[in-house]
């Protein structure tokens, strides 16, 4: 029992270091096209926001919870959460900087963290819960 709380610890500290590296690639992204263009909030957190979910999916996906499971269909999985999560954060988003006139930044960083939560929550308990360490990588894969 001790060997899995360990392991789900690790697990968990994973996630949370390729969230962060997700995180600046969110934010550098989006200080680029909100300082440098001419586009409203919504259009540089969406960009933003895809970029860093195709960089925490593939190094969640192999390292995190070294799944072999089927990666379209995984793929497929995360695209749904976010079906719900970008339309959500984004209005939420727009709302909060474009009507209540909060700062851009904190918006973002707020968004980003609903989403580290959320995305752990989803990935480990419906993405992959049953392809956990079924990778080349993983010490109980065959």
């Amino acid at each position: 029992m001790q060997k899995e709380k360990k392991k789900e610890l690790l697990r968990m500290v994973k996630f949370a270091l390729f969230s962060i590296s997700a995180g600046l690639i969110e934010m550098v992204s989006f200080t680029l096209l909100n300082e440098l263009s001419a586009w409203s909030y919504w259009p540089c957190y969406l960009t933003a926001l895809v970029l860093s979910v195709l960089w925490n999916f593939t190094l969640n996906r192999k390292f995190t919870f070294q799944s072999a499971g089927n990666v379209p269909v995984a793929m497929l999985k995360v695209a749904a959460f976010y079906v719900v999560f970008t339309p959500a954060s984004t209005l939420l988003g727009s709302f909060l900087a474009q009507t209540l006139f909060w700062n851009e930044y904190l918006v973002t960083i707020l968004n980003m963290l609903l989403n580290f939560v959320l995305e752990y929550l989803y990935q480990r308990y419906f993405v992959f819960r049953r392809t956990i360490d079924t990778g080349k990588g993983s010490k109980t894969a065959g």
